[in-house]
């Protein structure tokens, strides 16, 4: 086989029609263009990303969030030029597709509910931003930092760093805890009993101490020791604290309960556990009738 034959053979393995949308004839090469100007915008679109967060992102000093929100909608922007791009490049009239995505909406629509509800929603997180990359949050019984948001879930590293995949719409329909919304100062409530028998001025002094020599506890807001009520056993005591990092709130609160239990060991101070009383009463004496006892007597 001579070269021109061979050439011959590839142009037309290349020019085969596959099949043919609208008038336009979709054929190998046509595929592989498309592939080709893709692969272009998604080169493109990591490099404008990185040109982005490197050079324009750090100088304006931008948060985490607000950085990642916009990287974010530029990736999605190219993309979307990119499609459109690649079908016109190739000869795909566009008004084709649409004419195939209206016929197929129906039947996607019922078997894509879940998938459409994500990526709106995921889209809703972008633009209105109740949660950002970097913010602590907790859904459900799950506590850790968003790291990503896509289209159809949001990844969570959570504090035994295991990444935990949460579908979009759950941040929307379900009630979220975001720790890092707003002002991020927040005031954590340490709750602990003391026994009847203390020294209720002694009681009152000692938690006051502990919440001043934490150095982590906010000197303004000023933190509260307050009394709320008597329990089966303790005196109910709480520390109000404030703290300028809501993602140390747990290490905050055990460095409260351990000073807490050295504090009261220092000064006497009992903490009580639940207590109950057993009380045993003697049997009942069990009545015998007269003809019980006289069974034996009849059988002889």
């Amino acid at each position: 086989m001579t070269k021109s034959e061979v050439l011959l053979l590839i142009y037309e393995i290349l020019e085969f029609r596959l099949f043919q949308l609208n008038d336009t004839p979709v054929t190998i090469s046509s595929l592989i263009m498309l592939a080709a100007v893709m692969i272009i915008f998604v080169l493109l679109s990591k490099l404008t990303r990185d040109m982005l967060l490197d050079r324009i992102f750090k100088r304006l000093k931008l948060d985490e969030g607000t950085a990642y929100t916009l990287t974010r909608a530029t990736h999605y922007l190219i993309m979307l030029v990119g499609c459109l791009v690649s079908f016109q490049f190739v000869g795909i009239d566009l008004s084709g597709l649409m004419v195939i995505f209206g016929a197929l909406s129906v039947g996607i629509g019922f078997g894509l509910q879940n998938l459409t509800s994500n990526f709106i929603s995921g889209l809703i997180l972008l633009v209105e931003r109740p949660i950002r990359v970097g913010d602590r949050v907790s859904v459900g019984d799950i506590e850790g930092d968003v790291t990503e948001i896509n289209i159809r879930s949001t990844i969570i590293r959570s504090l035994n760093n295991i990444s935990i995949i949460v579908p979009n719409s759950e941040f929307v329909s379900a009630q979220v805890i975001n720790w890092s919304h707003g002002e991020l100062k927040v005031r954590i409530d340490i709750n602990v009993g003391v026994s009847y028998s203390s020294d209720l001025e002694t009681v009152l002094r000692c938690l006051e101490e502990v919440a001043q020599e934490n150095k982590d506890v906010l000197k303004k807001p000023a933190h509260e020791v307050l009394h709320l009520g008597f329990g089966d056993s303790a005196w109910d005591m709480r520390i109000r604290a404030w703290i300028a990092n809501p993602k140390q709130h747990n290490y905050v609160r055990s460095d409260i309960n351990c000073a807490i239990v050295r504090k009261f060991r220092e000064n006497g101070i009992e903490i009580p556990f639940p207590q109950r009383d057993l009380h045993i009463r003697s049997p009942l004496p069990v009545p015998f009738s007269k003809n019980t006892g006289n069974k034996d007597d009849d059988l002889n």
